[in-house]
């Protein structure tokens, strides 16, 4: 499943795999695993990949609605 959102977030910003990989300092074959499910990258990596691409990463509580950002979780009051 993280492997389509990754390759659509790819896609969306119109860079290959290898131009992404080098961004991230990661091998293209790296990056390729992680879009194919061949592997699964950490969050911190999901995240990279996420804002190279020009996305944001949310959390939305399904009952209230909530939507949470991680910028909201670097906060000392949350």
């Amino acid at each position: 499943m993280i492997g389509k959102m990754l390759k659509y977030m790819r896609n969306s910003k119109k860079l290959k795999q290898s131009e992404l990989a080098k961004q991230l300092n990661i091998a293209q074959t790296t990056l390729s695993g992680y879009e194919t499910h061949y592997s699964n990258p950490d969050f911190a990596m999901i995240e990279k990949i996420a804002n190279i691409c020009g996305f944001e990463i949310l959390f939305k509580n399904k009952e209230t609605e909530q939507l949470l950002k991680l910028n909201d979780l670097m906060r000392k009051d949350v």
